[in-house]
């Protein structure tokens, strides 16, 4: 088994596809390795493939802080609210276990920009990340105070997307 001797702070941002698939992919990546990875997805409480894959997976836990419905940032409720701060606290609970190598939270910077958590909040997350744990924040729009303080930072941007010619998302290639 592999442990990390110093763990460092992504940001996977941008309006292009990808971000999550990246995420998810330098989870698969470690469990090659034996290292431990926990995904708390925020904003998702329905079936995305990734479950269904690495259900099996012995050194990947997955756990959704969302409703099963999709809303839009004019539809957020106290509810919601809720859901992303347990969310959060669930993800410092397992970063702090000493269990995960690797802590992904995964919409995060969604959740911030529909008010569901406050950049100060993540910020705050950040400052407890023990120095072994590498940190994946994953999401649209990531507020500049993360960037800065992130020690990798990729944007996927959009050239051409089938969503523009009408097609929905697809089991297995989106969700």
């Amino acid at each position: 088994m592999t442990r990390l001797s110093a763990g460092y702070i992504h940001v996977y941002t941008g309006d292009g596809k990808g971000k999550t698939c990246a995420a998810l992919g330098l989870a698969l990546r470690a469990s090659g390795h034996g290292m431990q990875t926990y995904i708390g997805q925020f904003m998702k409480g329905t079936r995305y493939g990734e479950l269904e894959a690495l259900k099996g997976n012995p050194y990947i836990t997955i756990e959704q802080y969302g409703g099963v419905r999709c809303i839009r940032k004019e539809e957020v409720t106290r509810e919601h609210i809720d859901q992303a701060l347990a969310g959060l606290e669930r993800a410092r609970e397992e970063m702090l276990s000493g269990r995960y190598d690797i802590v992904v939270l995964d919409e995060v910077n969604v959740a911030i920009w529909f008010g569901l958590l406050t950049v100060e909040e993540v910020l705050a997350f950040l400052e407890q990340r023990p120095a072994n744990v590498e940190l994946i924040l994953t999401g649209r729009r990531a507020p500049v105070e993360l960037i800065v303080r992130a020690d990798l930072v990729t944007e996927m941007i959009e050239v051409k997307h089938y969503y523009q010619q009408g097609l929905s998302a697809r089991n297995g290639i989106e969700r």
